[in-house]
C-alpha cells in the first residue's frame, strides 16, 4: 500500500483478540492514517505497539456529540481517518452508523477494510443453520423489557445471534429456554483468545450451567431457529389446546402444548386465548 491514503473515513475491523488476526490491508491503514477514531485509546494502542505504529489518536463512542460528528466530517475533505472499535468491526453492535450516515450525507468518502467479526465467528463455531440468521445486539438488561424482546423473534424462521455479558448470560438463557423452548443453541467466548470455547446443548440445559456460573471474557449467544412440527395442524393444535385448557391457564396450556408440538409458543397462546373465550 502506498504511504497515503485517501482522503475519507475508513472503517478498519480490528481482532477480536488474536492479534494475528489483523490483515496486512488494515495494519497499512491504521499506519498510514492521519488519525484514528477508536472506541477506547487505550485498547486501540496495544493494537498499534503491535504493528509498530504511532499514530495520533481521538476517542469516538457512545457518548461522542453531534458537534463531535461534525468537527470528524469537516477533517474528512482532505483527512483520511480510520475508524475502529475495540475489537472486531465498527458499526456492529457500535454507534459508528450515525458517523457514516453524516460522511454522507457531507458527500465525503466512506471506504471499508473488512475482517473480524464476533457474530460472524459465533455462527461458525455453533454448528447452527447459517442461511439465515437474525442478528439483535445486546438484548434489554431488564426482565420485562428483555421478555418483550424474545417474544418479537420468537416465531422468526431464522438463527439468533446476540451478545451478552457474562453476569447476565444465566438470567437470558434461562428467559429464552422459557419463551423458546428446547431449542439448541451455543454460548461461544472468548473467541480466537487462549480460552476460546463453545458450549452447545438445548437452552434449558445451557440455562442450568450458566445459571450460577458467570463465565469471563466476550460472550455471543447462537440459538436455533424454530423447528414446526409438520403434524401440528390447526386441528391438531385445537384439540390439545382444549384438552389442555381443561385443566390449566391459557398462558400454561400454551407452554405445555407448545413443548409436546414442537411449534413457537407464541402461535400456541394466541390460540390459546382464542380457544379459551
Amino acid at each position: 500500500m502506498s504511504e497515503s491514503l485517501a482522503p475519507g473515513l475508513h472503517i478498519v475491523a480490528t481482532p477480536l483478540g488474536n492479534l494475528g488476526d489483523l490483515s496486512p490491508r488494515a495494519a497499512d491503514t491504521l499506519r498510514f492514517a492521519d488519525r484514528i477514531l477508536a472506541e477506547d485509546t487505550r485498547v486501540t494502542a496495544k493494537l498499534l505497539r503491535h504493528i509498530g505504529a504511532k499514530v495520533p489518536m481521538s476517542r469516538y463512542d457512545d457518548h461522542s456529540s453531534d458537534e463531535d460528528r461534525r468537527r470528524i466530517v469537516a477533517q474528512l475533505g482532505d483527512q483520511a481517518l480510520a475508524l475502529v472499535s475495540d475489537a472486531g468491526t465498527p458499526l456492529i453492535s457500535d454507534p459508528g452508523y450515525k458517523l457514516v450516515r453524516a460522511a454522507r450525507a457531507a458527500g465525503r468518502a466512506v471506504h471499508t477494510v473488512p475482517g473480524p467479526s464476533a457474530a460472524i465467528a459465533a455462527l461458525t463455531l455453533a454448528g447452527l443453520p447459517t442461511d439465515r440468521f437474525l442478528f439483535l445486539g445486546f438484548l434489554p438488561a431488564k426482565a420485562k423489557a428483555r421478555a418483550d424482546a424474545i417474544a418479537e423473534v420468537a416465531a422468526v424462521a431464522a438463527t439468533l445471534v446476540l451478545y451478552e455479558s457474562g453476569p447476565r448470560l444465566g438470567a437470558t438463557l434461562a428467559a429464552m429456554a422459557e419463551q423458546l423452548g428446547r431449542r439448541e443453541a451455543a454460548v461461544a467466548r472468548e473467541i480466537s483468545k487462549l480460552h476460546e470455547e463453545c458450549v452447545t446443548g438445548i437452552l434449558p440445559d445451557l440455562a442450568v450451567r450458566y445459571a450460577d456460573a458467570a463465565p469471563k471474557g466476550e460472550i455471543v449467544v447462537v440459538v436455533a431457529p424454530p423447528v414446526e412440527s409438520a403434524f401440528a395442524s390447526d386441528e391438531d393444535l385445537d384439540a390439545a389446546l382444549d384438552e389442555a385448557l381443561s385443566r390449566l391457564s391459557p398462558s400454561r396450556a400454551a407452554a405445555e402444548v407448545a413443548e409436546r408440538l414442537k411449534i413457537p409458543r407464541k402461535r400456541a397462546y394466541a390460540r390459546a386465548l382464542e380457544r379459551s373465550k
